[in-house]
């Protein structure tokens, strides 16, 4: 599939040792027991594991089976047989977290004016070039979960736009410091008014932290590291499981519309109807 409209070909976030390793961890299985399981040799996987070689279609298969993979889509994903495609919406901005390798965006209303921004990372001047570009009046700074490549420049954004009310769950909003005061103490299916006729819900989509958020606005949703295009984000929660992180996928993010575009924090955009069809974890 081509590259998606407006936005360059980069690689997917993860590649198949990556989802290799999320998913062997999330389940508990080492090589060796991978190894005895399927009858592959352990040196073998280890070495798919940390990225030399991937295995064949059967291999892949056969240890798709024991991590709870989805075979076909293991694959596909082992052989890169496939390549998201999502019309990236008209009223969302992308930008790079540099020095960080995460996505940052803004996303506005339909008055071209007011516009809320999602994780607050990286060079605070990229941030503030963004919405001082629009011109937007900057109603929200979202914030998807405590990793600094996700929030290490909310003081200097909030600094800027002191009438920018910041939104984070509770369980990570220690990550920002004294401006944890300040933050609005949103919970799962909260709706914020956004304009007259707008609003963006919260979905609390415990997993990859334990206060990771998704935050859906029309029919997109800026996931974090949740889910990204053909893989999920690790698990680095205290409480928070890998059942946790698949559970908040499957019951939240895929209870989503299919068109509905996914911008995620690492890597390409997609839509839900793609990872459906093609995130091995599912």
């Amino acid at each position: 599939m081509s590259a998606t409209d407006g936005w360059p070909k980069i690689a997917l976030e993860d590649d198949p040792s990556d989802i290799l390793r999320k998913a062997s961890r999330g389940v508990g299985l080492d090589a060796g027991e991978m190894a005895r399981r399927t009858g592959l040799e352990a040196g073998a996987i280890a070495a798919w594991i940390k990225g030399d070689g991937v295995p064949a279609d059967d291999q892949a298969r056969a240890i798709a089976t024991i991590l709870r993979l989805d075979p076909g889509k293991f694959a596909d994903a082992a052989a890169r047989r496939w390549y998201p495609g999502a019309e990236v919406p008209p009223d969302v901005r992308h930008h790079p977290h540099d020095p960080h390798p995460s996505n940052g965006y803004l996303f506005f209303l339909h008055d071209g004016k007011t516009a809320a921004l999602v994780d607050p990372a990286g060079y605070p001047k990229t941030l503030l070039n963004a919405v001082n570009e629009g011109p937007y009046t900057l109603r929200y700074i979202l914030i998807t979960h405590k990793h600094a490549d996700h929030c290490d420049a909310t003081a200097d954004v909030s600094r800027a736009f002191p009438d920018a009310q910041i939104v984070m769950h509770k369980s990570d909003v220690k990550a920002i410091g004294s401006l944890a005061s300040r933050a609005l103490p949103v919970v799962d299916g909260d709706e914020l008014a956004f304009g007259d006729d707008a609003s963006i819900r919260m979905l609390h989509t415990p997993g990859h932290t334990d206060g990771s958020s998704c935050f859906l606005f029309r029919s997109t949703v800026f996931s974090g590291d949740t889910l990204f295009a053909g893989s999920v984000g690790g698990i680095f929660a205290d409480v928070s499981t890998y059942d946790d992180l698949l559970a908040s996928v499957k019951f939240k993010l895929f209870a989503l519309d299919d068109a509905t575009v996914v911008m995620p924090g690492h890597g390409p955009p997609t839509t839900i109807g793609q990872e459906k069809a093609h995130n091995p974890f599912f």
